[in-house]
Order: structure tokens, then C-alpha cells, then sequence
């Protein structure tokens, strides 16, 4: 009984002391020169959805939800949204070359169809990333509009 006492003490110790391990949780300046939405004039309708299933992740506009600030939960939020921001990143839509472009709208409209993002655990905590297959439409229509146009 002592031994697990012991290792309940230590367990408990070592999640408080971890708790001071901080996380970088700024978000670097958003430049509305670059971003996706207002260089692509997106309706407001459209804007809503991608900030709401995409923005926390795949822009420099995420919001850290409370459970976010509890180590070893933060180490986890923080490393997927780097990897988030690393795959598309909205914020600097503008900065991107003509060929990822091209291929981050392909990605982007294979993820919706294949309902692999948003992510399925993130949306058991973001309800308003849970899209209904008429708005998965209409992302990927609106996608599609402008990979066809070519205008990005």
C-alpha cells in the first residue's frame, strides 16, 4: 500500500511541475494582404465555415480553447497545429507559389470528401467544425471554383 501511495504522490508531483513547462501560444500577426479569405474576396458565409472546421489549425488565427493550457493536453494541441500550419496555413495563402496552391486546393477538397478533416477528434470538442454534408458541399464547391478558375 505504501508503494502506491508512493507512486500517486510522484505521478501527482510530476503533472504539477510539468504544468511550468510553457508553450508558445501567440499567434504571428495575420497579414490581410496574403490571407485566403480576403484575397479570394470569400463570402461571408464561407468564412464562417472555414474559420469555424479550419482556422484553429490551418491559419495564424487559432483560438486555444481551456484544456489547451493543461500539460501534457497543450504539448498535444501545439504540435498539431504547427503540423496544421505546415500542411495549409490560410494566414499566408498569398506568400504561396502557383503549384502548392494548386495542390493544397486538391488536398483540401479530398479531405472534405473523404471526411478526414476536420479531424474527427477535434470535432468531438468543436462542435462548429462538425459539418453537415450540404456545408462539406459547399466548401468543396467553392474549392473547386477556384482551382478551375485558376485565379489564386
Amino acid at each position: 500500500m505504501k508503494m502506491i501511495k508512493k507512486i500517486i504522490f510522484w505521478s501527482l508531483v510530476a503533472f504539477a511541475m510539468i504544468q511550468f513547462i510553457p508553450i508558445d501560444r501567440e499567434n504571428p500577426p495575420v497579414d490581410h494582404k496574403v490571407n485566403f479569405t480576403d484575397t479570394q474576396k470569400t463570402p461571408q458565409k464561407i468564412t464562417n465555415l472555414l474559420k469555424g472546421a479550419c482556422y484553429d489549425c490551418h491559419s495564424n488565427e487559432t483560438i486555444y480553447p481551456k484544456y489547451a493550457h493543461i500539460a501534457p493536453i497543450s504539448w498535444s494541441v501545439k504540435s498539431h497545429v504547427n503540423e496544421g500550419r505546415e500542411h495549409l496555413n490560410f494566414s499566408v495563402w498569398g506568400t504561396y507559389n502557383k503549384d502548392l496552391k494548386t495542390n493544397m486546393l486538391k488536398n483540401s477538397i479530398q479531405s472534405l470528401q473523404n471526411k478526414t478533416m476536420p479531424m474527427p477528434g477535434y470535432i468531438v470538442y468543436h462542435n462548429e467544425a462538425n459539418l453537415s454534408e450540404a456545408e462539406r458541399a459547399l466548401l468543396i464547391n467553392y474549392f473547386e471554383k477556384i482551382f478551375n478558375s485558376k485565379t489564386f
